[in-house]
């Protein structure tokens, strides 16, 4: 009886251990799993696809949770920010958002704006429109958000030697092509305007430069940064590789002095009569 009674304190002893073990290591277990969550926080995003002018409602959006340490810059983090004045002033789609998208600052308008070119221009910049055809619009491939470097070409005032192409501002932005400001649009059109970003500065100049010559467009990479330092300009002997022959002055001839002649005059009657004679001095 003894024995028996030893064995079943054993094995008591023994699972009461077990059970010991177990509890210890699912309390380190809950542990690391929480110090794995990651802290969330509310953020408005699009519960379908929105298109490039569409208002925005209430029931386009909903909120989810995003982690905290990867929001992205300009979200909305509940329905009051994105719709301040309620459904009587509401905001306009600048771009194609997608399903589970984020509302961005940069994507939509300010409560009760339309998605014109205002909306586009960054504070101090104005739009200037450049007439633009087939060959001088890059063959339709431009889109708003495109960067282009813009190349006048006609002759200088008092220079030789036909036309000029210069480089006259390198890296400006586009903000709608014709009509349209929608960046999204893939088919490529043939533009009769594009309308540009500019400074006044900028726009005065892109004004003279289009009325006293033609201007034209080059599209930059998506990626490209470089800044275009150097003047660039050609004409059509650089074009061509011939050297312009100045000619050579032609030499001064020297001032012949005529030869002094003195007379003395003398009347005769009514008559005045000169009589040349050797010049004393």
């Amino acid at each position: 009886m003894r024995m028996i009674f030893g064995l079943v304190l054993i094995a008591g002893l023994g699972l009461a251990s077990f059970a010991v073990y177990m509890a210890k290591d699912f309390l380190e277990s809950e542990r690391a799993a929480r110090d794995k969550i990651v802290p969330t926080v509310d953020v408005v995003v699009a519960n379908k696809q929105l298109t490039y002018g569409r208002p925005i409602r209430k029931e386009d959006v909903q909120i989810i949770k995003w982690p905290a340490d990867h929001i992205p810059s300009g979200a909305f983090p509940n329905l009051e920010a994105v719709f301040p004045e309620g459904e009587r002033e509401l905001r306009t789609a600048l771009r194609t958002i997608e399903k589970d998208e984020p509302l961005l600052v940069v994507k939509i308008t300010e409560p009760g704006e339309d998605a014109g070119v205002s909306t586009r221009l960054t504070k101090g910049m104005r739009a200037f429109a450049i007439r633009v055809d087939v060959s001088s619009g890059v063959s339709g491939f431009l889109r708003p958000g495109d960067r282009v470097d813009v190349y006048w070409t006609g002759t200088p005032p008092g220079r030789r030697g036909g036309d000029v192409t210069k480089l006259i501002m390198p890296g400006i932005k586009l903000v709608a092509i014709d009509q349209t400001a929608d960046g999204d649009r893939a088919a490529p059109t043939i533009a009769r305007t594009v309308t540009v970003e500019a400074s006044p500065l900028e726009v005065a100049a892109l004004a003279q430069a289009q009325s006293t010559g033609r201007l034209s467009l080059s599209l930059l990479g998506a990626t490209d940064d470089e800044i275009v330092e150097n003047e660039v300009e050609i004409d059509q002997n650089r074009l061509l590789g011939i050297e312009e022959i100045v000619p050579e002055p032609e030499p001064e001839v020297a001032e012949v002095e005529a030869p002094k002649v003195c007379t003395i005059r003398t009347r005769r009657g009514g008559e005045i009569i000169e009589t040349p004679i050797p010049c004393t001095n």
